[in-house]
């Protein structure tokens, strides 16, 4: 997930008011993100859903059902919250699952809602309990139940609320409760992208960034990136920069494969730190299985950067092995690291 940075915005009332944001939201990133489905490249089955389901509820003169989209990081779920709202002409208000500590948090937020809103949730697993059973009567009944006063003297209210869209993202929907999950209308998974999509993107970024990438660099680039349109768009940017510096400004192939050097970023679109994962486990743990809290104190690095960020490429791609034991690295793996393969029996 993208790290947190402070802004400033001046509100309705004229007053600074300090909120935190995530650097995805950045005016940068903003400034590549397709507003509309039309501009949107790849997820084909969940684009469809949703212009179905779109279609559908401008029909009815109501809004869609709640919405939630699982998948790793950087592939598309909060793009496709701004579009929905886009779609449906309502307004879209953004908050986190950590960011939600109390009831009060929540219920602040559904009461600002106007008929047709779309919130969206990031990471929404992280609700806490307390928080997440507001949603319950919030999302089926569209009201929420106060509280007054304690013992003998308690009296209960129901606020109803607008009839609003909520549009969560997870990137461990494992971690879901149950009754959470089955309230959702739409539940939908990203995968990785082809490079065929990626290679779009490229040229679309490339576009409104003012830069010239010819066919081969936006090939290199594209397949060096994760298959992950978030990556994409942050090693376009390293290369541009470094084509302005280094180069006429002209980003070809080996402009990129030069940039993408100096970034650590290899053939394979693996990172350091991926590297780093690999080597671990090989080197430290004669190539697995081995826990990933032990890779994770091995590395000094959290658990949940290695499982969100690090993993679901290296699985993708083959490099890595799940067992029942712990992790393995794949004979791929020692190939592209040059480290001699023996086979084990595990």
């Amino acid at each position: 997930m993208g790290e947190d940075v402070l802004t400033f915005s001046s509100e309705k009332k004229g007053i600074l008011t300090e909120k935190k944001v995530l650097q995805d939201e950045s005016q940068d990133i903003l400034s590549l993100r397709p507003s509309s489905f039309d501009d949107y490249v790849g997820q084909k089955e969940t684009v469809e859903t949703l212009k179905i389901a779109i279609q559908a509820a401008k029909m009815r003169g109501e809004p869609i059902e709640h919405v939630l989209f699982h998948g790793p990081p950087g592939l598309g779920k909060t793009t496709l919250a701004h579009i929905i709202a886009n779609e449906m002409g309502g307004e879209l208000t953004i908050t986190s699952g950590p960011a939600l500590e109390k009831g009060g948090d929540l219920i602040g937020v559904l009461t600002r809602l106007e008929q047709g809103d779309i919130l969206f949730i990031d990471e929404i697993h992280r609700l806490p309990k307390t928080v997440e059973e507001f949603l319950y009567p919030a999302m089926e009944d569209f009201s929420i139940d106060f509280v007054f006063d304690k013992g003998v003297h308690a009296r209960s209210h129901r606020f109803r609320l607008k009839q609003f869209i909520l549009v969560g993202a997870t990137t461990r929907v494992g971690l879901l409760s149950s009754p959470l999950r089955d309230r959702f209308g739409i539940f939908r998974s990203l995968d990785f992208y082809t490079d065929e999509d990626l290679i779009k993107i490229t040229r679309r970024s490339a576009f409104l960034l003012g830069a010239r990438i010819d066919d081969d660099g936006a090939f290199e680039l594209a397949r060096r990136s994760r298959g992950t349109p978030r990556i994409l768009n942050r090693l376009l940017k390293r290369v541009r920069d470094y084509a302005q510096v280094r180069s006429d400004g002209s980003l070809t192939r080996k402009t990129v494969e030069d940039a993408l050097a100096l970034e650590g970023v290899d053939d394979m679109g693996l990172t350091n730190l991926d590297r780093s994962f690999l080597r671990t486990i090989i080197e430290y743990y004669r190539g697995g299985p081995v826990g990933i809290e032990a890779i994770a104190a091995t590395l000094q690095e959290e658990t949940d950067t290695l499982v969100d960020v690090v993993e679901p490429y290296l699985l993708k791609i083959g490099m890595l092995t799940r067992t029942s034991s712990g992790r393995k690295a794949s004979e791929s793996a020692y190939r592209h690291l040059k480290f001699p393969y023996q086979r084990t029996l595990f």
